[in-house]
């Protein structure tokens, strides 16, 4: 399973180790994913995402996740969450 979070794109980033000789030595960052439950009022379901602690603050932020994925750009979701994003916008037109 790839470490990458589902709604914001965020992924492993490398860097160095530096030690107080300055000796540097190869090392990973990996993003803080949580494995969560989010709910979607205008589809009635919930939906299992592998998000990073900073995508559920935006997700907060935005007020729901119906807010977040209508504004999120396509190329940062996965596949599941660009599905997702078509079926909220096919929703929000049959109720217009």
């Amino acid at each position: 399973m790839a470490r990458r979070c589902e709604l914001t794109g965020k992924g492993v980033q490398t860097g160095n180790n530096v030690s107080h000789a300055v000796n540097k030595t190869r090392r990973r960052f990996l993003p803080n994913l949580c494995n969560v439950t989010l709910s979607s009022e205008k589809l009635g379901r919930n939906v299992k995402v592998r998000a990073s602690a900073a995508a559920l603050r935006s997700v907060e932020h935005k007020g729901g996740l119906d807010a977040f994925l209508a504004s999120a750009r396509e190329e940062s979701l996965s596949l599941n969450m660009r599905r997702m994003k078509r079926e909220l916008a096919k929703a929000q037109a049959a109720s217009a």
